[in-house]
């Protein structure tokens, strides 16, 4: 029977495209994961990969064994865990993706504390603005939003998105506030295009009392990332229309200036995502029991308007 270390060597460097990638997730040196290759390749009496001095390529006979054995990998990986686990303490690789300007904020600041309980469990976390894939593309969760809640995946709502209007000091001096969001048009604003749309959202506000009226300033700066829009609120140059989690930092020190306090538009929530498997390993368990923890309802409050 083959050997797991062979078979996870293969499939590193199949996701990664190099025996030094595969080495760097796998703690090996692109040495030893070659020749857990070749060990393989001898084995199986075929070649799995071209190799050239530049390039990793699966060969045909590779991608077939990568498509028949790519989901029974994780499957053993997660059983062994499991079983070592059986002290009752979580470990393993824990992979997450999440959204960069909420992950970096509000969830990279808990893993200190996470890890010193659970100092067996590895993170690999990816901070990115796209909802991926879980199960095609073996995430343990996901934090963001944005995600379509296909069968068999899991989501716990962890706080609410709230679009406020800011603008720094700088900008506002001299100029009077807007009186309600439909004011907002004689504003410079710093608008987001969508990544995946194309498109720059619109938004309706509200405020306590049910009233509801468009606001949009001028598209006199226009980016795709909400760090970047925070930047240039701060920088000056005009009204950001942004979720109130990614700005509290900064309305706190008197960077930012809210304006229209009592409005705000509804963005839906960040949520955390992993699949309902019929047993969560328990690093996954530990982690999502953790988050929620810390998004207790009367934390939520922080990022209500």
């Amino acid at each position: 029977m083959e050997t797991l270390v062979n078979l996870e060597s293969f499939v590193r460097a199949a996701q990664g495209g190099s025996f030094s990638e595969a080495g760097r997730r796998l703690g090996l040196t692109a040495a030893a994961v070659s020749r857990n290759v070749a060990m393989l390749e001898r084995n199986l009496g075929v070649r799995l990969f071209q190799r050239s001095t530049r390039k990793l390529t699966l060969t045909e006979a590779g991608e077939r064994f990568l498509m028949s054995i790519d989901g029974t990998l994780d499957a053993l990986q997660a059983a062994i865990a499991e079983a070592a686990s059986h002290d009752g303490e979580p470990a393993g690789v824990l992979k997450v993706s999440l959204s960069p300007a909420f992950g970096v904020a509000h969830i990279l600041p808990l893993l200190p504390r996470f890890l010193e309980k659970y100092p067996r469990i590895k993170p690999e976390w990816h901070f990115e603005n796209r909802p991926v894939d879980l199960i095609a593309e073996h995430y343990d969760a996901a934090i963001g939003g944005g995600f379509d809640l296909t069968p068999g995946l899991v989501s716990r709502t962890l706080a609410p998105v709230h679009i406020v209007a800011v603008a720094s000091p700088a900008y506002m001096a001299g100029r009077p506030p807007p009186g309600d969001p439909s004011e907002l048009a004689a504003c410079d604003g710093i608008a987001m295009r969508s990544p995946r749309t194309g498109l720059i959202r619109r938004w309706i506000f509200r405020n306590a009392h049910g009233a509801e009226i468009a606001g949009t300033p001028a598209e006199t700066v226009v980016v795709n990332d909400p760090v970047a829009m925070r930047e240039a609120a701060r920088l000056g140059l005009g009204v950001s229309l942004i979720a109130l989690i990614h700005v509290l930092p900064d309305l706190a020190r008197g960077d930012l200036i809210r304006l229209l306090p009592d409005w705000y538009a509804d963005a839906g929530a960040v949520s955390l995502y992993y699949a309902s498997r019929t047993l969560v390993s328990a690093k996954t368990r530990a982690f999502v029991d953790f988050v929620i923890d810390a998004f207790e309802p009367e934390r939520m409050q922080r990022f209500a308007p």
